[in-house]
Parts: C-alpha cells; sequence; structure tokens
C-alpha cells in the first residue's frame, strides 16, 4: 500500500535554492577537489620518481620505475579506494552520513602527508611506504564517494539535485587542475633555483638531490583546502531522510531542517520507514525485484567507463611521449622533464576536462542523466576510433595538435557524459536505508574498472616489437585504443539500462512510499 511522503521530505524536496545548498557543495567539493589531487598527481610524478631512485649511471638512458613497481605505485591508491567506498557505503547506511564523513578526511590528510614523507631514500623503501601509505590515502578517499554523492542527494531539492550533485563531484576538475599548476610552480621555481644540465651532458647532476624535495611537496600540497573544511563537515546535520527513515526520529529530523531551511514545518507522528514495512536487505528477492536491474546498470556503466577514463588518465604523460609531444628525457634534466609533463596534462585539463564537468552541471537537469550518458559514450567511441585510425599519421611531426585536440575532446565529453552520470544515478535511485551502500557497490565496481585500466593498458600499450625496458610485448598504442573504443562501445549499451531521475524525489525513485504487495512499474528513460 502507497504511503504519504514525510512533510519534512516534502519541504526539503520543494525548497528554493539557498545559501545553504551552495555551503553544502563547498563542503562536500573540497573532498573531492582533493580525492582528485591525491589520486592523479602521482602520474605527474612517477617520471621523476623513476630517476632519482632508479637512473644507473651506466645506461644511456634516464631512469624509469620498473614494470611492477609502476603498477604499484599507479594502482595501489585505486585499491585503496575500492576497499572504501565498499567500507565506508555500508557504515554510511549503519551508523549514518555524517557520523563517519569527518572521518574519511582526516584519514585523507593524515595519508596524503605521510605519503610524502615515505621513509629513507633507497628506492625500496621510498617505494614501499609510498604503496603502503597511498593504499589507506586511497581508502579514504573511496569513502567520499558514497558519502559526499549520498549526503548531496539528500539534501537537495528535486528540481535541481542533479546540477548540485554534479557540482560536488565538478570538483575533481579544479582538484586535476590544480595539480597540474602546483606541479608547474614547484618545478619552476626548484628549476630556477637549482639549474641542471640535460641528462646527456651529465646524467647524475642532471637529477640532483633537491629533486626528491619537489616530489614530496607535489604529493602533501593536496591536504591543505580539504583540512580548511573539516570544521564544517563537522557542523553539518545528519541528512533527514536518514534520521527520520532509517533511525526513524521524524521529530529530530524535522527540527533539524527547520533550521536548515530556516521555516517551520510541521511535525508527524510516523516514525518513518518502519510504519511501511520495508524490512528488505540488498540481497532479498524483494531488492532485486525492485533495484536489481538498476544495479546492474549502475555498476556496468561505471566499470565500463573507468577502464577507458583511468587508462587515459594516469598515462597521459607515456602517450605525449609516444606521439612527440614531450621531447626525450635524455634532453631534459628532471625537473624539465616534469614541468613539461604538468604543462601538457594542464592543457588537456583546462580545454577538455574542466569544461566537461561544468557543462554536466549546467545541463544535467534540462536534459536529463540518460541522454548525457548516452551522448557521452557515444562520443568518447567517435573520437577514440577517430584517434585510432589514422594514430601512426597522428604521431607524426607536424600532426600532433589534430591528435591532442581529439584526445582533449574525448575527456571533455567522458566528463560531459558518464563519468558525471554514474557518480549522480546511484545516489537517487536506491532506497534510503541502502543508498550509501548501492552507491559505494557501484562506484567500486568502477574502481575494479579502473585498476584494470591502469594496470592492463600500462602493458597492453607496449610496443609490439620493442617494448620498454621491463615490460613484455603488448598490443601496441594504436590497438590499445581500440580496445578502450570498443569499451566505450559496451558502456554505451549497458547505459540502455539505466533510469532517468531527473525531477523526481527521492522516496518516488526508490519506491519507498510504495508497500511490499503494490505492484513495481518500470521507471523508465
Amino acid at each position: 500500500m502507497a504511503t504519504e511522503q514525510l512533510n519534512v521530505l516534502k519541504a526539503l524536496d520543494v525548497a528554493k535554492t539557498q545559501l545553504y545548498h551552495f555551503k553544502a557543495v563547498v563542503i562536500a567539493g573540497m573532498g573531492f577537489f582533493t580525492d582528485a589531487y591525491d589520486l592523479f598527481c602521482i602520474a605527474l610524478v612517477t617520471k621523476l620518481l623513476g630517476r632519482i631512485y632508479y637512473t644507473d649511471p651506466a645506461l644511456n638512458e634516464p631512469g624509469h620505475l620498473p614494470a611492477n613497481v609502476s603498477a604499484a605505485v599507479n594502482g595501489v591508491a585505486l585499491c585503496g579506494t575500492l576497499a572504501g567506498q565498499l567500507f565506508f557505503g555500508w557504515l554510511g547506511d549503519k551508523l549514518g552520513r555524517k557520523s563517519v564523513y569527518g572521518f574519511t578526511l582526516i584519514l585523507m590528510v593524515l595519508c596524503s602527508i605521510a605519503s610524502g614523507l615515505s621513509f629513507g631514500h633507497e628506492a625500496k623503501g621510498v617505494m614501499g611506504t609510498l604503496c603502503f601509505f597511498r593504499f589507506w590515502l586511497g581508502f579514504g578517499v573511496g569513502g567520499d564517494y558514497p558519502l559526499s554523492a549520498t549526503i548531496m542527494s539528500e539534501y537537495a531539492n528535486k528540481k535541481t539535485r542533479g546540477t548540485f550533485i554534479a557540482a560536488v563531484f565538478a570538483m575533481q576538475g579544479f582538484g586535476i587542475l590544480f595539480g597540474t599548476i602546483v606541479t608547474i610552480i614547484v618545478s619552476s621555481a626548484f628549476r630556477h633555483a637549482f639549474p641542471a644540465p640535460p641528462f646527456y651532458i651529465d646524467a647524475a647532476a642532471s637529477i640532483g638531490p633537491e629533486a626528491d624535495y619537489v616530489w614530496r611537496i607535489i604529493v602533501m600540497f593536496g591536504t591543505i583546502p580539504a583540512a580548511l573544511t573539516y570544521y564544517w563537515r563537522m557542523k553539518m546535520p545528519e541528512t533527514a531522510r536518514y534520521t527520520a527513515l532509517i533511525a526513524g526520529n521524524t521529530k529530530q529530523a524535522t527540527s533539524d531542517m527547520s533550521k536548515v531551511l530556516n521555516k517551520e514545518i510541521s511535525e508527524e507522528n510516523v516514525q518513518g520507514e518502519r510504519a511501511t514495512g520495508d524490512t528488505w536487505g540488498l540481497f532479498s528477492r524483494q531488492f532485486m525485484k525492485r533495484h536489481g536491474v538498476h544495479l546492474l546498470a549502475t555498476t556496468s556503466t561505471w566499470f565500463l567507463l573507468d577502464v577507458a577514463f583511468y587508462s587515459q588518465n594516469l598515462f597521459q604523460k607515456d602517450i605525449f611521449t609516444k606521439i612527440g609531444w614531450i621531447p626525450p628525457a635524455k634532453t631534459m634534466n628532471a625537473l624539465e622533464e616534469l614541468y613539461r609533463i604538468a604543462r601538457a596534462q594542464a592543457l588537456i585539463a583546462l580545454c577538455g576536462t574542466v569544461p566537461g564537468y561544468w557543462f554536466t552541471v549546467a545541463f544535467i537537469d534540462i536534459i536529463g542523466r540518460f541522454w548525457i550518458q548516452l551522448m557521452g559514450f557515444t562520443m568518447m567511441t567517435i573520437f577514440m576510433l577517430a584517434i585510432a585510425i589514422p594514430y601512426d599519421y597522428l604521431v607524426e611531426p607536424g600532426h600532433h595538435t589534430g591528435f591532442v585536440v581529439l584526445y582533449g575532446l574525448t575527456f571533455f565529453f567522458a566528463n560531459f557524459g558518464p563519468n558525471s552520470t554514474t557518480f549522480i544515478v546511484p545516489a537517487e535511485i536506491f532506497p534510503a536505508r541502502l543508498r550509501s551502500t548501492c552507491h559505494g557497490i557501484s562506484a567500486a565496481t568502477g574502481k575494479a574498472g579502473a585498476i584494470i585500466g591502469a594496470f592492463g593498458f600500462l602493458y597492453a600499450s607496449q610496443d609490439q616489437k620493442k617494448p620498454e625496458t621491463g615490460y613484455s610485448r603488448g598490443i601496441g598504442m594504436r590497438n590499445a585504443l581500440f580496445v578502450l573504443a570498443g569499451t566505450n562501445f559496451l558502456g554505451l549499451l549497458f547505459s540502455l539500462l539505466v533510469p532517468e531521475s531527473k525531477g523526481k524525489s527521492l522516496e518516488e525513485l526508490s519506491k519507498e512510499n510504495v508497500g511490499d504487495d503494490d505492484s513495481i512499474a518500470p521507471t523508465g528513460v
């Protein structure tokens, strides 16, 4: 039997956009700013780490991270993120969103600082402690995904909910861009303070002892904005949907939201979800009947998206080197190479990544989640094929501009597309008592795809005839790009299962006001 939506939830759904919405975006968004900075800044400094700790003066090439070390350094934080998404997603439904929200931020800040203070000067010790702390850094980052998405979803009104969740996620773009800016500034400052010759002139002097400080500063710097928001995270009240529908304390939810909305909301003698009789769990037949297809849709599309997205993001530097956009390593000193990598990635972030996020913010509640995701996967497939088919032509000198434009467009439509919508939809379509858990499962499945992308692309893109030292032969960069295009196309097909959630209340989407005996109408698109 259908039940009436609680007054406090109705008030949230129809509330006008107010200051507290923007405060929530900034508070949650600063976490994502740090998430992106921490996850992607490592891609900027891996070549520098290779030079510092693995250069052999007897060889005629700068040192680089061995295959297993490179895979570990790039992928270990993603493994931690996967674990954190599952754990904190479940905990957010058990203890409350706010109860564990501050802990994830503390964990990120402490482990980010500890990563930059990795012990010793020998390669084994530094890489071992770096990987250890980056795993736990990722664990904290993982918790931010389901908690931030769920909190913003449950605070927002139904008219602009997509815009506000997208705005939180869009802070990732600024985090990525900020990482490149910090790297450019730090590397430039050290280059001018401590000039060094190119590698081919003096291998040892091209690195310089000061370079060891550079990567540590870069890794630690992203903690500052997030640490500043800790106080405000702790001041946020628990979401009304958790308090009323899970804790069963409608009176407290009404009191909290009356203060937040600055208006009087009439109280009810209803103990939330307990009155509806909905007690089925994640692995129940009823959940599979109502939300099984939804969970398949959110997990599969996020998985396929992250295979492609993280492959491209974590190994931009390798792609830029192979197309000749960054000069041969031995013609530069260590800090010049770092500067050029950061400058190239900043250009991609500024022209493709950041605008894509904010196009989603602008249009998500106009076009809708379904069509943006479908369009994004379609365009990613097209542009990836546009790079892969004439790849041999695009990497020739004089044709690099075409490559960079097409490459930037794949990032634009990833972010004005599935990279944003796969984050938004799981925070809307599942019932309150399982919302954080299901978002965590969806996000963790995505990170499994990211791990496959991070490890797999590194090996698969190796040249079929002359792989890099320490790697076996791969299928080559061109064929690897074809595989990513195929992955994007599969994402397009699975997107057909994604429901449209634009303009609907969370209770309508999750059918929390429908009893177990009622017929379940398909959500549709």
